[in-house]
Parts: C-alpha cells; structure tokens; sequence
C-alpha cells in the first residue's frame, strides 16, 4: 500500500490548480495549499484508506479557504498573467494565450461555488460523486451547478451549450 505522504506530495499539483481557482491569486494559493498539507498531515489519521484521498483534501482545502473568508472578510482577487504559454510558433503562442485570457476571464466571472464543480470535475477529472464528497454537497447540487457552470461558461465563450439528449 503507497505510503500516505507519498500519496499526499503526488497529489500537491491538483491541490494547488483547485486552491488557485478559489483564491484567485498565486501567493494565496500556495499559502492555502501549504495549510491544506500541514492540516492533512496533522489529521492523517482521520482519512480512512480505501476512501478518495483527493475528495478529503480538496475539502480541507475548501474548508480552509471558506475559514479564511471568514477570518478576514476579504475578496479573492483576479488570477496573476500567464507568462509562458507553450507553442511552435508565435501565432500559436499568441491565440493559446487569447484563448487562455477568455477562458480565465469567464471562469473569474462564474459563483465560487460554480468555479469550484467545474475545476474539480472538468479539470481534475474527479467522478461527480467524489466531487460531491469534496465540497460536502449532495450529487444533484454537484449537476446542477456544473450544468449551469458549463453554461455560463459556453455564453460569454461564444459557444452554443450543447445539451444531452435523453436517453
């Protein structure tokens, strides 16, 4: 069985991609990331093995981040520039970064709570339920606030939000 710090390190990638969509700002996010550690390292006892060790610490990391809004009643604040984006030449560089701007642009403007489902589920890959697990909400909450997420998201891209047929 992999070791828990092993697991916790391999981890720390993700961590930090979910704490900058709520914070907003590189620093806050490293700050946040590195109290999500010391916490989960802290309680590692209480994650129980067999269960999503990813779900457990982006739900500390959640938790610790709705405590610091609390704590100090303060506004997350716009993501800082991309400075390197990867590409073989420079119209490419240059529409990744357009691209990337829109994007990061639109996603600023969704709720935290829509901000939050769609980085965990469309970015990280997590199942709606470990998602649910993470941010301690009900499945359906999870669907619908990713339903309308992706919606929003498709509005102000410019693009038509393509709906699922029922089956």
């Amino acid at each position: 069985m992999p070791d828990f710090r092993h697991e916790l390190v391999a981890r720390l990638p993700r961590m930090r991609r979910f704490a900058l969509t709520l914070c907003r700002t590189p620093h806050d996010a490293e700050d946040l990331v590195q109290m999500a550690v010391e916490r989960a390292l802290r309680h590692e006892a209480s994650w129980e093995p067999g269960t999503s060790l990813d779900s457990w610490l982006y739900r500390i990391l959640q938790n610790l981040w709705r405590d610091e809004l609390r704590a100090h009643r303060r506004k997350a604040e716009p993501l800082d520039e991309v400075t390197e984006l990867m590409g073989e030449d420079g119209r490419e560089v240059t529409m990744n970064a357009l691209q990337f701007a829109e994007a990061r642009a639109a996603l600023n403007t969704l709720p935290e709570d829509q901000r939050a489902v769609l980085t965990l589920v469309v970015l990280d890959g997590l199942s709606y339920q470990d998602a649910a697990t993470a941010l301690d909400v009900p499945i359906g909450t999870v669907m619908s606030r990713l339903s309308r997420a992706r919606a929003r998201m498709a509005s102000l891209l410019g693009a038509e939000p393509k709906l699922r047929k029922a089956t």
